[in-house]
């Protein structure tokens, strides 16, 4: 390839990082892959249209490396293809709600995979969960020993305190249980996203 030649790799980057970022909206099924929402079918025509304004581009590469007056008519017509396609895609993306972190965009004008941000990502919630978890334990752990200590110095105060904490909590359970309760006797399901 020689300086010339554009790039077209960071905008394909750019709209896989786009389509892993929402996901690829389509779903596995004997009908053949359909979209499952509006949205999403937007996402995939809009990545679609990226795809075919990639290679009308690479189609214009090639006409204008190689160009001689025979071939200013295909030219022009690639051109012009060209232009149609890109006003489709903007009018396409205007329906499209997609939010990429610029640190992604940061790293794919940088050359690098996108994927080395959701690594960093997945790593630093990994590294303040297990922080959050120590801080935890650390509370039960003096929780408990304040208890062991309250209960030598106070029995029956310690006693009082553990049967309105089970009553408590029994009450808490029950008040849950009824909230997700439908009134023919159901329990209430979390659709799964």
């Amino acid at each position: 390839m020689d300086s010339t030649a554009p790039n077209f790799s960071s905008a394909a980057a750019v709209a896989a990082a786009a389509a892993a970022a929402s996901g690829n909206g389509l779903q596995g099924g004997a009908g053949g892959d359909r979209p499952e929402d509006p949205s999403k079918q937007n996402l995939a025509q809009v990545t679609g249209s990226i795809q075919k304004t990639l290679g009308l581009l690479h189609q214009l590469n090639l006409n204008v490396s190689s160009f001689s007056s025979a071939s200013q008519l295909p030219l022009l017509q690639r051109l012009n293809a060209l232009v149609a396609e890109l006003d489709t895609m903007q009018k396409l993306a205007d329906g499209c709600n997609i939010q990429v972190p610029m640190e992604v965009v940061n790293l794919i004008d940088d050359g690098k995979n996108p994927d080395e941000f959701t690594r960093d990502v997945l790593n630093s919630c990994i590294a303040k969960n297990q922080i959050t978890k120590g801080k935890t334990d650390a509370f039960k752990s003096l929780r408990k020993h304040l208890l062991e200590e309250l209960e030598e110095a106070f029995p029956d105060d310690v006693e009082a305190y553990r049967q309105i904490r089970a009553t408590s909590a029994a009450e808490s359970k029950r008040l849950a249980q009824s909230q997700s309760a439908l009134p023919n006797g159901d329990a209430k399901v979390k659709p799964e996203h």
